[in-house]
């Protein structure tokens, strides 16, 4: 970490091929009864180098928006293999989905190699469109009229489940704005059952995120596959469910159950189904991204203010915000130590001599801006390099420009390959669009 941070600067995020692969590997092989496709949550890690890591490990991608569809095809993913969620679809986002290229804002870089030829976007309608709404279906319907295709569709079910490590990710009962409760997306499917123009066959459920009980699951699934049945009684054969994804991952060590113990509770709920046709999907995220990726931070100085001992330091909420917005736990360690204080474990109260408490916080100037507060750590001074874990899920992904402080660098190791993934912005990069107004 020392040499990369000497390489690349910081603060920096630092992404492991390996275990990238590995985490797959080990959900395809807990789920291997029910022989899922994984569709990666391309919104915890957009990374172009982590995306063609995951397609090369056999991913398909899920996505939320045009951008993260343009970035699914860029790395090559077939569009048989991505699924489009989120509450807002824009019709040029749809048409898009649906198969029209010709006339996307390409920008610069690797969009002027796309416009001349030089790379070519996968062709051809997506997988399906997971349905959030009456009107949003009705609109896919209409543009896929407009352009003589039909496309495929899944209804976004809430099963009542509050799952999920904070309020902000907890997204399958009757107040969020996500999905329809299920008597309202029974009928929905119902009255689509013949369209035209879109197909609806499929069910989606997603319960919420960094979920760590297995059993909540369970009820879910239980609901999904009762719906199942009472449509198949009216007539209307569903033919896909979409899991979605939300297994934890640990952040403190021991947090998050292995994948094996979610499959466990899942496949016996689905084995049937599947022997008789079901498809499943799953989209993982934060299981996969999480622990293969670290944020690098140098600390600038050292301050002592009464009680309270702050460690200030170059990145911030500006460059990983789940601590401020939802009082995320990050373990942040100094990237060398003496042997004393060498962590076994990952927790907020290492049991390590000479610890003393810290807040660490960032540049920015708003007092949400912190890292980790009173935390325990070995004694750093300024030049320090510490490591920030767990970063790799909804950290650069989440990053900003806030107080024009410009976007860190993306790094991928790859074996003994070490490679900028993202280049660090330069003050350049911030005024650029805006240079019209001088």
């Amino acid at each position: 970490m020392a040499e990369i941070a000497a390489r690349f600067g910081t603060p920096t995020y630092v992404y492991c091929a390996a275990t990238l692969r590995d985490h797959v590997g080990k959900l395809k092989a807990a789920f291997a009864p029910l022989s899922p496709r994984l569709c990666f949550a391309v919104k915890c890690c957009s990374n172009l180098g982590v995306l063609k890591v995951l397609s090369q490990a056999g991913c398909g991608m899920d996505v939320v928006s045009g951008g993260e569809l343009y970035r699914a095809l860029l790395v090559g993913v077939s569009p048989a293999d991505i699924v489009y969620a989120g509450v807002g679809k824009t019709v040029p986002e749809i048409r898009m989905a649906l198969g029209e290229r010709a006339g996307m804002e390409v920008g610069r870089g690797v969009g002027r190699e796309v416009e001349r030829g030089i790379m070519r976007l996968p062709e051809g309608p997506i997988s399906c469109f997971n349905i959030e709404s009456e009107q949003e279906l009705a609109a896919i319907a209409e543009q896929a009229r407009l352009m003589g295709v039909r496309a495929n569709a899944a209804v976004r079910v809430n099963p009542g489940v509050r799952a999920g490590g904070h309020e902000y990710i907890t997204t399958a009962h009757d107040e969020s704005k996500f999905g329809l409760p299920v008597v309202q997306a029974e009928a929905l499917v119902k009255r689509f059952a013949d369209d035209k123009h879109v197909r609806v066959r499929g069910l989606h459920m997603h319960i919420g995120s960094s979920i760590t009980q297995p059993e909540l699951y369970v009820t879910a699934v239980e609901r999904m596959v009762a719906m199942i049945d009472r449509l198949a009684e009216a007539g209307v054969v569903i033919d896909s469910l979409d899991l979605g994804g939300g297994f934890a991952a640990d952040y403190k060590t021991g947090d998050a159950p292995a994948p094996q113990r979610f499959a466990e509770a899942i496949v016996p709920l689905l084995a049937a189904k599947v022997a008789a046709g079901l498809k499943i999907t799953i989209e993982p995220g934060r299981m996969v991204a999480a622990n293969a990726g670290i944020l690098l931070s140098r600390v600038l100085y050292t301050k002592q203010t009464g009680t309270r001992k702050f460690l200030i330091v170059d990145a911030g909420m500006h460059t990983l915000l789940r601590p401020a917005l939802y009082e995320a736990f990050h373990f942040i360690w100094p990237a060398s130590v003496s042997p004393q204080h060498e962590a076994k474990v990952r927790t907020e109260h290492p049991d390590l001599p000479g610890l003393e408490a810290c807040d660490v916080v960032g540049p920015v100037c708003e007092t949400g801006d912190f890292l980790a507060q009173q935390r325990l750590l070995p004694p750093v001074a300024p030049g320090e390099l510490l490591a920030i874990f767990a970063a790799g899920a909804y950290g650069m992904s989440m990053a900003s420009r806030y107080n024009s402080h410009p976007l860190p660098a993306e790094v991928l190791v790859d074996g003994e390959t070490v490679e900028m993934v993202r280049r660090r912005e330069v003050l350049g990069d911030l005024v650029e669009h805006e240079l019209g107004g001088l």
